[in-house]
């Protein structure tokens, strides 16, 4: 302020009716920070809904974001699309309870088992397959053509990505490099640049990305086939909301809106499965957990 100059103390009437608006914005702001945490608040809260890593979480996001928009509002029940980085990453914070649903397959070793997430759902179809492919054009024509060689698998974690194919590498007594990838289509796009001279792959999701990306390739060797991943319930969420949430999958495909948004997820993937989810239980997984009994993998 220079010298001389006065301060006027008085206040126009717009610089009050605005003083008056501030202060009320302010107080709307500051009780809905309070209702916030308030314990009806608390209750409207989103379920945490954890994805397992298959592809890019850009395309994750994509296709599972207008699902669960669709079966929160049927259900009433909200929730909110949960990614981690890498599937160990996601699986850790699921073995310490951090989600309420889980969409995967990693759930059925003998640790997990115990920690009681409840089968509820999956998608509809014939189940999964492991395969471990290779170009069409590669010069590599059996397992024991891979001895030496470098071969992609999704994480220490993956089912179909990782466990089936490495115990059936084992058992043909066959000692690949193993390149971790993070995810399937990581696997699959390092093989189509011939980074790698094979990959460890689920069968469907190796299918779409085949068809998306207009790649060729031949599989080496195909697994027994299992039923694909699979939606589940952590134990501390309450049985009538479990309940809803699979009734809203499972109605999915009967309603227009939602069979809308799945044929939208089929043509993001280029899937050309059967649409939507159908009701599951805990003892259809239980070749996984023979599997697991029985295996030449050792966890890493």
């Amino acid at each position: 302020m220079q010298a001389g100059s006065r301060c006027n103390h008085s206040m126009a009437p717009r610089e009050i009716d605005m003083t008056r608006r501030a202060v009320t914005r302010a107080a709307t702001i500051l009780a809905a920070a309070v209702a916030m945490h308030s314990p009806g608040v608390a209750a409207e809260q989103p379920y945490a809904f954890y994805v397992l890593n298959q592809r890019s979480i850009a395309l994750t996001a994509q296709y599972w974001n207008p699902i669960l928009t669709h079966v929160g509002r049927e259900s009433g029940v909200p929730l909110e699309l949960k990614l981690a980085r890498t599937a160990k990453e996601g699986n850790a914070m699921a073995e310490m309870g951090k989600y309420d649903f889980l969409y995967t397959n990693h759930f059925f070793t003998p640790e997990r088992d115990r920690l009681g997430y409840k089968v509820i759902a999956r998608p509809a179809g014939p189940g999964i397959r492991s395969q471990i492919v290779v170009p069409e054009d590669s010069p590599i024509q059996t397992l024991r053509d891979l001895n030496g060689k470098e071969v992609a698998f999704v994480t220490p974690d993956g089912f179909t990505g990782y466990w089936l194919p490495m115990d059936a590498l084992l058992r043909a007594k066959v000692n690949v490099k193993v390149v971790f990838t993070g995810n399937q289509e990581a696997s699959s796009a390092q093989l189509k640049v011939n980074k790698v001279a094979a990959a460890g792959v689920n069968s469907s999701v190796m299918a779409r990305y085949g068809r998306r990306e207009s790649f060729e390739y031949r599989a080496l060797w195909t697994s027994d086939i299992y039923q694909d991943l699979c939606i589940m319930a952590n134990p501390k969420v309450p049985a009538d909301e479990v309940a809803a949430v699979k009734a809203a999958l499972i109605n999915m495909v009967k309603d227009p809106e939602g069979r809308q948004i799945l044929e939208a997820g089929a043509d993001l993937l280029k899937s050309n499965t059967e649409l939507g989810f159908v009701a599951a239980g805990n003892r259809d997984y239980d070749n996984y957990r023979k599997f697991y009994r029985t295996t030449q993998v050792k966890y890493k």
